[in-house]
């Protein structure tokens, strides 16, 4: 806690020193704008009800299907050899270029920019799932079929385990990329979130607000990054003990 307070504070700081160095009402004093942003929290509370609903609806079901996708990839050579192609092809598809057609297809509500976010960040928990399972070591495998357990046993007691350290960076990941697709999404067929504050914020030039939403995002990080990091210490406790 105390470097992530550290960190805030050496941000602070570099944004003082720029707006005494700019004298620009494009970069405001952050003392102001931290005030400004406590004091109209009412406001964003919309904006950021919507933000944070799109980023865990498309964060579920991606590392659902996403992680069970990647088990099956690693452990049915297979169904590797005809999904890897497929993931290989799909992944490097630039996927904000497909939010119209998403937007034809479903529609101007939630659901574009949710499977936009989906899109983006399910081959992230397939890959590293998939990769994760190749890095275990065989004798592991031997191990657990000696103990008479089935495909389900083997998966519950030595694959999710050996892979949940993946899935966890993969969560990290994805969030700092839903974030920056949400931003990109929330311009469209909408008059709420994060994106949609922002923007609207710069159009109007009220510098002070666009600066408060580019802040609440970045708490909104802050506070995603240090609950997973909770979950992970009481989930994987070995990796406490060997750090």
């Amino acid at each position: 806690m105390i470097k992530k307070l550290l960190g805030l504070a050496i941000v602070v700081g570099l944004w003082f020193l720029l707006h005494l160095g700019l004298q620009s009402p494009a970069v405001p004093n952050p003392f102001v704008t931290i005030e400004y942003t406590f004091a109209n929290v009412a406001n964003f509370a919309p904006h950021i009800l919507y933000s944070m609903m799109r980023i865990l609806l498309a964060t579920f079901f991606a590392a659902t299907i996403g992680i069970g996708i990647g088990v099956v990839m690693g452990l049915n050579s297979k169904f590797d050899k005809v999904a890897s192609p497929l993931v290989y092809i799909l992944n490097p598809i630039p996927k904000v270029a497909l939010l119209p057609v998403f937007m034809i297809l479903f529609g101007l509500n939630e659901k574009p920019k949710i499977i936009l976010i989906f899109s983006v960040i399910v081959f992230q928990y397939i890959m590293s799932s998939k990769d994760a399972i190749a890095d275990i070591e065989k004798s592991y495998f031997d191990s657990v079929y000696a103990l008479g357990l089935r495909k389900w046993g083997l998966i519950r007691h030595c694959v999710l385990p050996a892979i949940l350290p993946s899935i966890f960076t993969s969560l990290r990941v994805s969030f700092g990329v839903s974030l920056a697709i949400l931003f990109f999404a929330e311009n469209f067929s909408t008059k709420f979130g994060m994106g949609y504050s922002i923007m609207n914020s710069y159009a109007m030039a009220n510098y002070h607000s666009m600066y408060a939403g580019i802040l609440i995002l970045s708490l909104l990080g802050l506070v995603i990054y240090s609950i997973i990091d909770i979950i992970e210490h009481y989930v994987c406790p070995w990796l406490v003990k060997n750090s």
